[in-house]
């Protein structure tokens, strides 16, 4: 870890700032110290398409370091944010020589994989209301009933992982919050849980992209 330490750089990076170019070669191993990254893709057609969240104590670029072809991805920050940079010469042989570093690194990919799957289902969902809803299950972590969505992206950030436009988001939201379903806290959403999977399986409206 010291060795690691040492052969580590940081740098900060601006709101919207580039922090990994997509099919750069793969250098780094890199983690998030604050902040929040998203990684995205583009459309054939050129749209911006988001694929997840980077959240503080996350680690990326692992894919392009594991089989050594280029970043899949562009990896932007969504706010003023820190990252640490490991050289991929120093860290990679340790991935593949420790267990338990082998072992984190394969389940991280795997609910990797899986979140991926749950998304290219729910841009399945003709119906914008129901997209959204299952979105933001995704996205939600605590115990039963009001759940929290830690540092909710904004509704553009939703708009470009579901594929609708902002202004759909937008009405959505107004909608689930004369329903109760979701609560502003500061940064952070409340959401009842219950009422969600409802309108997530219903054939409700919201709107159309």
């Amino acid at each position: 870890m010291e060795r690691l330490a040492g052969q580590a750089s940081t740098q900060t990076f601006a709101k919207r700032e580039v922090v990994l170019p997509k099919s750069s070669a793969p250098r780094n191993l890199c983690f998030l110290v604050n902040g929040r990254l998203q990684a995205i893709d583009f459309t054939l057609d050129g749209r911006e398409v988001g694929l997840y969240f980077i959240d503080p104590g996350d680690y990326f670029a692992e894919l392009a370091l594991i089989d050594g072809q280029t970043q899949p991805e562009l990896v932007i920050s969504n706010s003023v944010s820190q990252v640490v940079f490991v050289p991929g010469a120093e860290i990679r042989p340790l991935l593949f020589s420790t267990p338990l570093m082998a072992e984190a690194l394969c389940r991280r990919l795997a609910q990797r994989v899986r979140i991926q799957v749950s998304h290219r289902q729910i841009l399945g969902l003709n119906n914008p209301l129901q997209r959204i809803c299952a979105h933001l299950e995704l996205l939600t972590m605590g115990g039963d009933g009001n759940r929290r969505i830690l540092k909710a992206p904004t509704h553009q950030e939703i708009a470009i992982m579901v594929s609708l436009t902002r202004e759909t988001v937008t009405r959505t939201f107004q909608v689930l919050q004369t329903k109760g379903v979701l609560t502003r806290e500061g940064e952070d959403l409340l959401v009842d849980t219950a009422k969600l999977s409802e309108l997530s399986s219903s054939r409700g409206t919201g709107g159309s992209d």
